[in-house]
């Protein structure tokens, strides 16, 4: 997520940490170079130079110049600014104390605009509301359908009229939330490969229809300057509450997640990084400014070991590690519970430093692809007393898994490894320790 940003940022800013003194001078010259760092990312000109001019007011000042720590001081400052130009705080959808809550989604087409309507209806359920998805774009049939696929795969319904308006759709599927005690209704308007006319006026008689409690406004984030653009088109017409970035996962540059607040006003709610149907998050501004300056983002991470590991687990690894006594099947559990966190490379670009790696390197997912099959090409023996593997066993479990003898002999190299570091941390209590450390408990 934004790592070339992320990267050329931490080029310019790498010249100041550490320095006992620095300069107007020192400041100025880096800060015109942080303005052609965000220029480069697509950020909105004006936008750019109000940052540096606030970076450099706050900055350029006795007691930042002569403190103890300058350049430290300095970075701080530009993530407060950073924070500050992405929204300060996470916004959240407005319920309305009498239900159905109406969210209108607008967007263009291509932007990923019916996918996140199935990954918002996903998210409310597992707060414990009842969503219903309404198929309102009824120019392109394949987005009823795509609707209707989505809907199946998450168990909420969707409420589709094939023949009739979108206005009508709209109106109707918010009466019928009210007799089946859906409480949000999440309606998916019709787009266009760019603004028009006739998109807009359909938009607003839905609005006129339904009187949305939000309205939210879908931007594939790879779009840069042009997605600001049609983000003030909308917002012109519609008075948008809040937007939504997706495909973050993508080569997005950040210069629409860099604009969007301070060009057209509106809070960034949501951003996505893939298509499965969870794969959507709250947008923190202070979590994505710590990620663009390479500090990570600790807090997120953690969250999402707490939803997807399993608790009870978790206790019995802890205790399986005091005693040394983790297994390959163990292992393979670990491995499915790691998948549940989504693409490792995301995960990873969730921890400090990160962006300080080279430009080419990237995570082999096949490589646990290759470690899994690998052991589920064992018996269960096998994987609980890995030292009965013999040349003939590791020779069927490498044709069982489409791998080579020597990576199978790699794999039980490493969980030696491994085995004999745990026994050594065990003596005198110290995996406990680290176990205690490793388990998050909410």
């Amino acid at each position: 997520m934004f790592e070339e940003l992320s990267r050329k940022l931490d080029g310019v800013l790498k010249r100041l940490r550490g320095q006992g003194k620095i300069s107007e001078a020192n400041v100025a010259e880096t800060l015109r170079d942080v303005r052609r760092v965000l220029l480069d990312a697509d950020v909105n000109y004006k936008v750019a130079r109000q940052f540096v001019d606030d970076v450099t007011r706050r900055a350029v000042g006795q007691d930042v110049l002569q403190s103890v720590t300058p350049g430290q001081q300095i970075i701080k400052i530009i993530y407060d600014e950073l924070v500050r130009l992405l929204g300060t705080a996470n916004v959240g959808i407005t319920f309305s104390p009498m239900p159905p809550t109406v969210i209108m989604v607008a967007g263009l087409q291509g932007s990923g605009k019916t996918t996140f309507c199935a990954k918002l209806a996903n998210h409310l359920k597992g707060q414990g509301r009842f969503p219903l998805l309404a198929a309102a774009d009824v120019h392109r049939p394949a987005a009823i359908d795509q609707l209707e696929t989505l809907g199946t795969q998450i168990a909420v319904p969707v409420f589709a009229r094939r023949g009739s308006d979108a206005v009508t759709v709209a109106r109707e599927a918010v009466d019928h939330a009210r007799q089946s005690a859906r409480d949000v209704v999440i309606i998916d308007t019709a787009g266009r490969l760019h603004v028009d006319e006739d998109m807009m006026r359909e938009a607003e008689a839905i609005k006129g229809a339904v009187t949305p409690h939000e309205i939210l406004f879908v931007v594939d984030a790879m779009t840069g300057q042009d997605a600001v653009n049609t983000a003030q088109a909308f917002h012109t017409r519609l008075h948008i509450d809040g937007a939504v970035l997706t495909k973050m996962d993508g080569d997005a540059r950040g210069g629409a997640a860099l604009s969007l607040r301070g060009t057209v006003g509106i809070p960034i709610k949501f951003f996505s990084t893939g298509e499965k149907p969870d794969a959507l998050d709250r947008f923190h501004p202070e979590r994505l400014a710590s990620r663009i300056l390479g500090m990570g983002d600790i807090v997120t991470l953690v969250e999402k070991a707490q939803e997807q590991i399993d608790d009870q687990k978790a206790v019995q690894l802890e205790q399986k590690l005091r005693k040394a006594q983790f297994t390959l099947e163990d292992f393979l559990d670990q491995l499915q519970e790691v998948k549940k966190m989504g693409p490792l490379q995301q995960v990873l670009g969730m921890l400090p430093g990160m962006n300080r790696l080279p430009e080419n390197v990237t995570v082999d997912e096949h490589a646990l692809v290759r470690i899994e099959a690998m052991i589920r090409s064992m018996t269960a023996a096998e994987r609980r007393k890995p030292q009965i593997l013999n040349g003939s066993r590791r020779r069927r479990i490498a044709l069982g898994s489409g791998c080579t003898v020597q990576d199978v002999n790699r794999l039980i190299k490493q969980y030696e490894q491994m085995q004999r570091m745990m026994k050594t941390l065990g003596k005198g209590g110290r995996m406990g320790r680290m176990a205690k450390g490793m388990h998050f408990h909410q």
